[in-house]
């Protein structure tokens, strides 16, 4: 008990730490969740204020941070769809906005602390999932009903592994969004005669004509670290492939292996052909230099791509184009937003019912295309979805599946805290050394 309660009272002072932080910044977090401190109220519900929350006389609550146009437009769809099939169950859309998804988290971790949980949950497949509430038994199981909804076929198998511990199933994926893309300026491109490069030493081939051109080959906005950290992770998965990398993760290679240490040698030159005002931009500040041709390309999540085509009216493929991060052709860093059944809850039956929509064909092929993510399910239609997403859920149906260390898949909170941290102080000081050690010495604390 004494380990337990360590572990929670751990738990909720950096979950707290992170929504003090977080609170600061603007922009948005994994999935492109946009930061909205109105606590707007949505068709289906209204937001709850991050200061807190004491349940929901609702039957079924469900809460997350999904307050952005796109992604509130989609769980609204889905909780219409679901009080369509259900109409005598009365639904709360209980998402706390801003602090780019950590004031909901703070919330959460209070919530789960003091024995008051959702009805259900958003949370990123992974460590976020098993880390943070599985290992603190704050959970039930989802075996059953995955057997009974027919769902063990329907995700790839290494998806089911991200949302399993110790042989069971924790949560039902709604989503994908994949982490190793880059998305280009196509007139930039045309104009200087370039193709995507595959490789890192085409890349920097690319780079350099750019740069020579008067544009900045690489746009970033790591106001918030995590934008700098998926680049990085990309690298390391295009240097490592995807077995090793996730090794790297379960502490099975050393950050001094040289394939680790050429991996962040390419992060350091990469980085030499970032905008200058990179540490005052955010993501959607970063992707508008592209959209406007200050800059060529920039590595985002494929939320980005909502944001090109919905926000900034981009035609995909005519003047914005996609490619494979360099050397990563094949493989897919993934990012999937999740919802389970906390330990505790009194509305099982109903909250059940919503995750077997959440699994279904129906559900996922009405969320996605609002949201801009693809279906974690391998059978969607895929006439919902527009070139790129039909390409993304093929490369998703064939390639090797990598968790994100970015987006709280690969490692525990924890830890992504202070590899922020460390990769905050490389992109200003550019101290290889001191990134690896950093990296060594937070792993050796958890």
């Amino acid at each position: 008990m004494m380990k337990k309660g360590m572990l929670w009272i751990g738990l909720l002072g950096l979950i707290m730490m992170m929504a003090a932080c977080g609170a600061e910044n603007s922009g948005t977090e994994s999935g492109g969740e946009e930061e909205q401190e109105t606590g707007e109220t949505g068709e289906s519900g209204g937001s709850q204020e991050a200061s807190g929350g004491n349940g929901s006389e609702a039957d079924l609550e469900i809460f997350s941070w999904w307050t952005g146009a796109g992604e509130e437009a989609g769980l609204n769809a889905l909780i219409d769809l679901f009080q369509e099939e259900h109409p005598d169950i009365t639904v709360e859309n209980a998402a706390v906005a801003g602090g780019a998804g950590t004031n909901a988290k703070a919330v959460l971790a209070t919530r789960m602390q003091g024995n008051d949980p959702p009805s259900t949950f958003q949370v990123h497949a992974g460590e976020e999932l098993n880390q943070s509430w599985v290992a603190a038994d704050k959970m039930e199981p989802l075996n059953d009903f995955y057997e009974e909804e027919g769902l063990m076929d329907k995700f790839p198998g290494e998806l089911i592994d991200m949302v399993s511990q110790d042989g069971n199933i924790y949560s039902v994926p709604v989503n994908i969004h994949r982490g190793n893309v880059i998305f280009y300026n196509m007139s930039v491109f045309e104009e200087n005669g370039l193709e995507p490069p595959s490789t890192f030493e085409e890349f920097m081939e690319v780079a350099d004509e750019l740069q020579a051109a008067g544009v900045t080959p690489l746009a970033l906005g790591d106001k918030e670290a995590w934008t700098a950290t998926q680049i990085f992770e990309n690298i390391l998965l295009g240097t490592l492939g995807p077995e090793d990398y996730q090794a790297l993760w379960d502490g099975e290679i050393a950050f001094d292996d040289e394939r680790v240490v050429e991996a962040a040698e390419t992060f350091k030159q990469m980085l030499g052909y970032v905008n200058e005002d990179h540490a005052s931009r955010n993501w959607q500040d970063s992707a508008q230099l592209v959209s406007e041709g200050e800059a060529a390309m920039i590595n985002m999540g494929d939320w980005a791509k909502g944001y090109f085509s919905n926000d900034l009216e981009m035609e995909v493929n005519e003047d914005f184009g996609y490619f494979a991060f360099p050397e990563t052709e094949g493989n897919f860093m993934v990012i999937s937003d999740t919802f389970g059944l906390p330990s505790g809850v009194e509305n099982e039956d109903q909250v059940k019912q919503f995750l077997a929509l959440l699994g279904s064909v129906e559900g996922q092929d009405t969320f996605n295309p609002l949201k801009g993510s693809i279906p974690a399910r391998v059978d969607a239609d895929e006439s919902n979805y527009d070139e790129y997403g039909t390409d993304t859920i093929e490369d998703f149906r064939e390639a090797s599946l990598a968790p994100s260390l970015a987006h709280g898949s690969a490692a525990s909170e924890g830890y992504l805290t202070k590899a922020n941290q460390a990769v905050n102080i490389f992109v200003t000081q550019g101290d290889t050394e001191r990134l690896l050690q950093s990296l060594e010495s937070a792993r050796s604390q958890e």
